[in-house]
């Protein structure tokens, strides 16, 4: 299966979050990244989901989705379309003899550390999932000892939006 990145617009509206997952579900496809947020509109929110499904599925599930009421546009993003973005925060065991080591590899990835004790520190990375990847592989041999991740943000790239296609007044 391919993964795919749907980004919705949608009437802030009680329920429509577990009936939009619940078309996916229904289907057995896999919800990869689910993120909710507020949108530039007041009363609209964008969802940004990156589901797991081959071709033709996803075309049916579109169609499906467009038919929910509260569904005001479905653009599907392509990676070269878009600006996608993932935020973690990754909490690391540190001891006197691999502090130095962490904190190179926090500047190395551009990410930077937003708490301090004296066993841990809190790191915050934004990027690309590979970027993710990548820092969680360097940071794995000091010890992980807990991982916070947002679902995948994604937005198209250029000064169109999609919401500009549904309100003129944009």
């Amino acid at each position: 299966m391919s993964q795919h990145v749907l980004s919705l617009l949608v009437e802030d509206k009680p329920g429509l979050l577990t009936r939009v997952a619940g078309l996916f579900a229904r289907r057995g496809y896999n919800i990869h990244s689910l993120a909710v947020g507020t949108t530039e509109i007041e009363g609209v929110s964008r969802i940004t989901l990156v589901v797991d499904v081959e071709g033709s599925p996803l075309e049916q599930v579109t169609k499906q989705l467009n038919k929910l009421i509260n569904v005001l546009k479905i653009v599907e993003l392509e990676p070269d379309q878009s600006v996608q973005r993932e935020h973690m925060l990754v909490k690391v065991r540190i001891d006197t003899t691999t502090r130095t080591q962490i904190l190179e590899a926090v500047d190395l990835f551009r990410a930077r550390v937003v708490d301090v004790a004296p066993d841990a520190l809190v790191i915050e990375v934004t990027g690309d999932s590979q970027k993710a990847d990548a820092i969680l592989r360097v940071l794995e041999p000091f010890g992980i000892k807990e991982i916070a991740q947002s679902g995948l943000l994604a937005m198209g790239r250029g000064s169109k939006s999609i919401s500009e296609r549904i309100f003129k007044n944009s």
